[in-house]
């Protein structure tokens, strides 16, 4: 697994060993930062948030091609270790917050995030649940973009939320999201 593109193209990550985590393909998080570029135009500046972080490849992504912060919550131990290693690897550090617990267990935000990357357990239904709470506690705001990756056969519906695009990628789909 490696960084697509930015400041750390070709730098490799390591992700946590076993069934644990399903980390995101390379081809996928090509595909999803190619819709997400299409729309933002840049990444630079951004506040990203990485939930159901993993290996917190998705994050670090946004971060090389630009993004000025990152947060990223993980309840796995290994996963977290993944997120710490990857993170010193690249030097990161002054850009993360790496928080340990879970998504749904997350407080009322200071502001809104510019983007949320999502990737829970496939057939879960975590994403739509932590989507609800995230708009209730001011995680997403009017300009907020929301990327989410599921299985092929999900779909992601909150209310509140309007679907901008869908995308199959192999087994995983990605969703992008924004307020109404």
């Amino acid at each position: 697994m490696r960084i697509i593109a930015g400041d750390w193209r070709g730098r490799k990550l390591v992700a946590p060993k076993g069934e644990g985590t399903r980390p995101t393909a390379d081809r996928t998080r090509e595909t999803l930062f190619n819709m997400l570029a299409s729309r933002l135009g840049s990444f630079n500046d951004l506040s990203v948030a990485d939930l159901f972080a993993g290996s917190g490849a998705l994050g670090l992504e946004a971060l090389s091609r630009g993004a000025g912060y990152c947060l990223f919550v993980e309840h796995d131990e290994a996963a977290l270790k993944s997120i710490r290693e990857n993170v010193h690897a690249l030097g990161a550090g002054p850009k993360c917050d790496v928080r340990a617990g879970s998504v749904m267990s997350l407080g009322p935000a200071k502001q809104p995030h510019d983007l949320i990357l999502l990737d829970p357990p496939y057939h879960s239904g975590a994403a739509a649940v932590a989507l609800d709470r995230l708009l209730r506690l001011g995680w997403i705001g009017p300009h907020t973009w929301i990327a989410v990756e599921t299985s092929s056969t999900e779909d992601v519906e909150v209310k509140l939320l309007t679907v901008q695009a869908e995308r199959k990628v192999g087994k995983a789909k990605l969703t992008l999201l924004r307020a109404e």
